[in-house]
């Protein structure tokens, strides 16, 4: 079976063209199945539905939550349409499995007050001021993804309309508003911090490091983690948070919810649906807590 994996995401990143992450996710999916194959002593050739179904049987018992398992029924559902399309398998056993529903989970937000206390806590004078408080602010602003931000280039702004062009996941594109507040963090940084942080070697990147390079992720993590410690916040700080509060936040100022779709960049309005759920928690909270007979 390695070789077919290794085939197969050899075709994800050629042909396909799809991410380093998802093809990483793909990988780690398809190492569980085969380990699972080599402890059951199964040939990839006897592989069928019911074999399938008993490999995601043992990933839930394992502990793999609902939008894990998910994600891994997905995986082999893609990887077992090829083996059949190439012909390396007669039939595709994985096409009668059903994918479980995911737990409706409710992402966390911070409430506007937390991020006014975040944010405003970050003096530019210090070093790296300019550049982490523009990092947070756009964050909030656009509700962009981590990698996203990561990835944020001089060729991919306009900072003159507020807009940028990004390239999220799916590698679809997308144009996205920047605040005024942002516009004006990310104007200080690049005229006072970064042509400090330029040497020979730096790309077009926006934010970088004291190094001149590209920030990573987990940097960037790093950044957001410490600057809430720094503000006082003794809540769990991290990029994802700012882009659900980003969502929230919009749809409680009366946003409609195609809006915030394109937004976000997601490709199905019921995953930006997540979030009426989140408004509604909110009013019931309200209700609870103001009302006589709450």
């Amino acid at each position: 079976m390695e070789a077919q994996c290794d085939a197969f995401i050899r075709y994800l990143a050629t042909e396909r063209g799809l991410s380093g992450a998802y093809q990483l996710s793909v990988r780690q999916s398809l190492d569980a199945l085969a380990g699972w194959l080599r402890k059951t002593n199964t040939p990839l050739r006897d592989v069928g539905t019911n074999e399938l179904a008993a490999f995601l049987s043992q990933r839930k018992v394992e502990g793999l939550n609902a939008a894990s398992l998910r994600i891994t029924t997905v995986h082999l559902k893609v990887f077992f349409r090829w083996l059949a399309l190439k012909g390396i398998l007669e039939m595709d056993p994985a096409e009668p499995l059903l994918a479980p529903r995911p737990d409706l989970t409710l992402p966390d937000t911070l409430h506007t007050r937390e991020i006014n206390k975040l944010l405003e806590s970050i003096n530019p004078a210090v070093h790296l001021g300019r550049r982490d408080r523009a990092i947070l602010e756009l964050f909030y602003a656009s509700g962009l993804r981590l990698s996203e931000l990561c990835g944020l280039r001089f060729e991919m702004m306009d900072l003159d309309d507020g807009f940028l062009r990004i390239t999220g996941k799916g590698n679809k594109t997308r144009v996205v508003r920047v605040g005024s507040k942002a516009l004006q963090a990310i104007a200080d940084y690049l005229a006072n911090e970064r042509p400090a942080l330029v040497t020979k070697r730096t790309s077009s990147h926006l934010f970088l490091s004291i190094r001149g390079s590209a920030l990573s992720p987990d940097r960037v993590r790093q950044i957001v983690k410490r600057r809430a410690q720094l503000a006082g916040i003794e809540k769990n700080i991290y990029p994802h948070l700012l882009r659900h509060s980003f969502a929230t936040h919009l749809l409680e100022g009366g946003a409609d919810l195609r809006v915030i779709q394109e937004l976000l960049g997601h490709a199905d309005i019921s995953t930006t649906e997540i979030y009426t759920h989140v408004d509604r928690h909110r009013l019931k909270s309200i209700h609870q807590r103001c009302h006589p007979r709450g």
